[in-house]
């Protein structure tokens, strides 16, 4: 698949999810980009604001297998991987496979179970499998995660340490809609006379798998790579951070910035799609001084911040394109 035939790929995609899901494009391309680059997403934001809507439709749309997850204090590690069930009729333990073994799962309220059920659920998206008895059951492929969590409610949650929230490739919010947003909204409602319109099956799994594998054709030049990397770097010296990103985050970026390419069918990163990916693939993994957190200052601000300090390399083919 070429880069111009991802970008149709795309737009079919986000052209059905948005028949459901009004006025997000640009958070569901991100999304969009996160599932191409083969990561997890986190998406932070108070409750009603089409977040399980935009994961059920995005996987109708893609023609992926969907469950979802509700976390709560009480779940287990098992409710999530499955179990070996005795079978008297055979004399044998039988696994049962939990509703992780899913294309896309939504984990939904992630930091209302306990840090244990949490690892259980993190294990799986960077091992893509899951071991029980010493026996590993892959995952299907794609697998993928949509985690939601409140940053509002506190009481009788158990807030991702940095440690896991550096596994997630991206993490967004959705924010209110417009007024002209939610009048549409309503409109939609109205004229459907059903509570969720139709999504149809636009592609499938196979399709989807085409449309990663090519992106290892988008090339990065090797200046543009060391931007990537001075951007991080000042993360790990800023006065405001205790901690930066690590090369996790420096990969998150190269693979973030080689989907946004693709999606605008170009076979090649420019600056501006690092940039554009910089803050949801690093914000994220920043850690502020303690002597600063009661000054409320946003991890995004700092990115923006770094991205106007750090030369951009300059070479006549990006500057063509950005122009």
């Amino acid at each position: 698949m070429r880069p111009e035939e991802v970008a149709a790929w795309a737009e079919r995609v986000l052209a059905e999810v948005e028949r459901a899901v009004v006025g997000k494009r640009e958070s569901l391309r991100l999304i969009l980009m996160a599932f191409l680059a083969g990561g997890h997403v986190l998406i932070e934001d108070v409750p009603g604001l089409a977040k399980t809507l935009a994961a059920r439709s995005l996987a109708r749309a893609m023609g992926l297998e969907f469950k979802r997850i509700q976390f709560t204090p009480d779940l287990l590690p098992a409710d999530i991987t499955g179990s070996y069930v005795f079978r008297r009729d055979q004399g044998e333990f039988e696994f049962r496979p939990g509703p992780i073994f899913a294309q896309l799962l939504l984990a939904d309220e992630i930091n209302r179970a306990t840090p244990r059920t949490q690892s259980a659920l993190l294990e799986a998206m960077q091992e893509g499998q899951v071991t029980l008895e010493g026996v590993s059951h892959p995952l299907p492929r794609p697998f993928l995660v949509v985690a939601t969590q409140n940053p509002i409610e506190h009481e009788g949650t158990f807030p991702l340490p940095e440690a896991q929230l550096d596994r997630f490739l991206v993490r967004l919010r959705f924010g209110y809609p417009s007024r002209e947003e939610e009048v549409e909204i309503l409109r939609r409602r109205m004229e459907r006379g059903r509570p969720e319109p139709e999504i149809r099956r636009v592609t499938d799994a196979d399709e989807f798998r085409k449309a990663q594998r090519a992106l290892e054709g988008v090339h990065v030049e090797p200046d543009l790579m060391e931007y990537m990397v001075r951007i991080v770097e000042e993360t790990r010296s800023h006065q405001y951070l205790e901690l930066g990103a690590s090369p996790r985050g420096t990969l998150a970026l190269f693979l973030l910035s080689r989907a946004r390419a693709a999606l605008e069918g170009r076979d090649f990163v420019v600056p501006d799609d690092v940039k554009a990916v910089a803050v949801p693939a690093l914000a994220h993994r920043l850690l502020l001084k303690p002597e600063l957190w009661h000054r409320h200052l946003p991890p995004e601000e700092i990115v923006h911040g770094i991205l106007q300090r750090v030369p951009v390399p300059k070479v006549e083919r990006w500057s063509r394109v950005e122009s």
